[in-house]
């Protein structure tokens, strides 16, 4: 890398950056790359809401699910590779401003896919965002000739899902895949997804910088837990101009910001930096067990909403009280899990993580007796 004194980079060979590299923290185009997400997890949070309130919460998981995969598989894919790869260079720049333009368009198709399972406009998001994305693998392989099989496959696996995505945008839409096929096509194309990482590392792997990309993952999660506080503040305008203020909407309200800080707080007992450096090998577990604290976090947003906003006169308490409940404990079932991957002693016990989901999960039944605020109080 060249000095820290120089202010224009017009261009940087692109090698691995040390996996030891010290000081090592998240630029400032990564975390203007991170505010693009807030759009897209806005607005699917937005959808699964909607969803809830008209009492088809379940209907709407699935579609949730799909577009909040699409959401998080492009933060992934940019993240890892800019923890091995990141010139912070000219060129390096305008690729990642291409994915951005990516994400802002996937962004747009979210509220078709998720109502009407129409991924066109998410799909062409993609396509925009895996142009910068293979670009810079590529560059990867010709500029560093060490990673270059790594890069290079990287490279392949990446174009190859994204015809496999447009193969099936194409089947479902002209009718030859039958839409009760749409689901398990949608299944098979993540795993293979999920498989490419492993695939390409088996030449060599990435050096990736374990403090740095647990720092990603933080702020990430922080990014989320502000969705949620954006989504309950949704839910107190709309009790607001409803003129539904009653006991139970302060109740709700004030619990949320706690039950959020609580997340908060669980989430970085951890400092995942050591326990990544001492035990890479668990770092597919530890990342991809994220998307179900990720999700979790957006769909608890989505149900805080929903409560803040029908306190008091839920046409369903108990299908409502579950639209909090299941994230919840969700989020600290996979929470433990995770922390476990990569410390030598859990910081929270198996028993209390055990004992707080099902009493978590129980709760929602009592909701046409105690009421929704107490649910979630």
């Amino acid at each position: 890398m060249p000095p820290a004194s120089t202010s224009i980079r017009i261009r940087v060979r692109m090698t691995a950056r040390a996996v030891d590299e010290p000081h090592r923290v998240s630029s400032q185009l990564e975390l203007l790359f991170d505010l693009t997400f807030v759009v897209a997890v806005a607005a699917v949070t937005a959808r699964l809401a909607h969803a809830v309130a008209a009492g088809h919460g379940l209907t709407g998981l699935v579609p949730f699910l799909q577009v909040f995969f699409a959401i998080w598989w492009a933060w992934m894919n940019f993240t890892w590779f800019a923890s091995s790869y990141d010139t912070d260079d000219v060129a390096y720049r305008l690729l990642t401003m291409v994915q951005m333009a990516g994400v802002l368009v996937l962004a747009a198709g979210v509220p078709a896919a998720a109502g009407h399972s129409d991924y066109g406009i998410v799909t062409l998001g993609y396509v925009i965002m895996r142009i910068g994305l293979v670009a810079q693998w590529v560059r990867a392989g010709l500029e560093d000739p060490a990673g270059r099989r790594t890069a290079l496959r990287y490279a392949a696996g990446v174009t190859a899902m994204q015809v496999g995505w447009l193969l099936r945008l194409i089947l479902t839409d002209t009718g030859v895949l039958p839409e009760s096929a749409g689901l398990v096509t949608f299944v098979c194309l993540v795993v293979l997804e999920l498989a490419v990482p492993g695939w390409a590392e088996r030449a060599r792997a990435t050096n990736w910088h374990p403090h740095h990309i647990a720092e990603r993952y933080g702020l990430f999660t922080i990014i989320l837990l502000g969705e949620s506080v954006l989504a309950a503040s949704r839910g107190v305008e709309g009790a607001l101009e409803a003129a539904e203020i009653k006991a139970s909407f302060v109740v709700i309200a004030g619990c949320a910001l706690v039950l959020l800080f609580a997340l908060w707080w669980l989430y970085f007992l951890v400092q995942a930096g050591e326990g990544l450096s001492d035990r890479r090998h668990r770092s597919y577990l530890w990342g991809y067990g994220h998307y179900a604290i990720f999700a979790a976090l957006a769909a608890l947003g989505a149900g805080l909403e929903v409560a803040v906003e029908q306190s008091g006169h839920a046409a369903s308490p108990s299908a409502l009280g579950y639209a909090v409940a299941i994230p919840a404990g969700v989020y600290l079932a996979v929470l433990w899990a995770v922390h476990t991957l990569i410390t030598a002693e859990p910081v929270m016990r198996p028993g209390a993580v055990l004992g707080g989901v099902v009493v978590i999960l129980a709760l929602p039944l009592a909701a046409p007796g105690i009421g929704v605020a107490a649910v979630v109080g």
